[in-house]
């Protein structure tokens, strides 16, 4: 590498959402960008992070104290995955990679778009880091449907099985194996299969999800398959009502009807769970207007208030896939690490000038917008 040539300084912040695991740089990528030459790597010590300090500092990384990135080098590209909490509303003058959901209004998306703005920062936001085609060049979501199909199975099976019992917080499992295994156990008990619906199924996320039940042994006529052909006739859907299963994995980008109402699920229906993996939760738009709460890994499952006395639970976790965060985050940097290579030149490569142009069009939305 020249001497002149810059070196670009990636600081992979902690991650400080309740149950987060994941990681936006796994030590595999770690090593391949620092192998690279034009990287410098800082990475922030994190104990509910799925890699050990230590693998990452054996591939060269520099550890440094959680929760430090607010002094780290201006010209340091501060990278992570959730949202930064709600409660610091600092201003914002470095760089930032993440999912930062204030694209498509969401609530309090001025504040978060205002930090930057005062601080005359940056967001590079990896929802919106697309290719030439316009699909994002790294997305967890294959394996957001894929636990979520997990969540709505175990959960059926314990409304079955532990009837009027609350359903046990959610730990992340070491691999899928053990979890499918797990579900596979509880089905057999049942003894019966339930049905399940995924919307969005020929997408990333819902051919996640539809993995997850035939794995888990669902039959494949008991897993229904609706994508937009099937949708294109407008909701609410009766259909959804029908199944034991409803796991929701569309890519919200417009407003569209709403896929059940509060009516439906007052009368007669099958439907017992309802998986929101899209978890649209604070959009205007939001498909399942019977809630406005996400759940957490704690408390998994909200139930939704019905004049039927069939229960209805429903999931509305918006970080899914921490629950295999080794095999997401492995999968997700290596994706993503294509374009980070390109970040040296993040002032032409496409996928960053695009990302860099609808911040400034986000920002100066605000103006124009109640």
């Amino acid at each position: 590498m020249s001497s002149t040539t810059p070196t670009t300084h990636l600081w992979l912040r902690e991650e400080t959402k309740p149950m987060e695991h994941r990681a936006a740089l796994s030590p595999e990528v770690c090593k391949k960008l620092l192998e690279h030459g034009q990287f410098e790597i800082t990475v922030e010590s994190c104990k509910e992070r799925i890699f050990a300090d230590s693998e990452y500092s054996e591939v060269g990384c520099k550890i440094v104290p959680g929760d430090s990135w607010r002094q780290a080098p201006k010209d340091a590209i501060i990278t992570g995955l959730k949202e930064l909490p709600e409660n610091d509303q600092t201003p914002l003058p470095h760089t930032h990679i993440m999912f930062a959901h204030c694209y498509k209004q969401q609530g309090g998306w001025k504040d978060v778009l205002s930090r930057f703005v005062e601080g005359k920062g940056l967001l590079y936001d990896l929802e919106f880091l697309q290719d030439d085609n316009g699909r994002r060049v790294a997305a967890f979501g294959f394996y957001a449907g894929f636990t979520g199909s997990a969540v709505g199975i175990n959960a059926w099976c314990h409304q079955q099985l532990h009837s009027g019992e609350k359903y046990p917080a959610i730990k992340p499992y070491p691999n899928e194996n053990v979890l499918i295994d797990e579900t596979k156990a509880k089905l057999a008990k049942i003894g019966r299969m339930p049905r399940i619906m995924v919307m969005g199924a020929k997408g990333r996320c819902g051919s996640g999800a539809v993995s997850y039940a035939r794995k888990a042994g669902i039959p494949e006529e008991n897993i229904i398959k609706w994508d937009m052909a099937e949708t294109a006739k407008g909701g609410p859907f009766q259909e959804i009502m029908d199944v034991d299963i409803f796991v929701n994995c569309i890519y919200l980008s417009s407003q569209i009807p709403p896929f059940v109402t509060q009516k439906q699920i007052d009368a007669d229906r099958q439907l017992s769970v309802i998986v929101d993996v899209s978890c649209d939760t604070t959009n205007p738009y939001n498909p399942i207007p019977i809630y406005s709460t996400n759940t957490t890994f704690d408390n998994a499952l909200l139930d939704i208030g019905s004049s039927n006395p069939k229960p209805l639970q429903l999931c509305s976790i918006d970080h899914l896939p921490t629950m295999l965060p080794r095999e997401a985050s492995n999968q997700f940097a290596l994706d993503l690490l294509p374009t980070l290579i390109q970040l040296p030149n993040r002032a032409t490569a496409p996928v960053w000038t695009r990302a860099e142009k609808l911040f400034h069009e986000k920002v100066a939305s605000m103006a124009t917008t109640n």
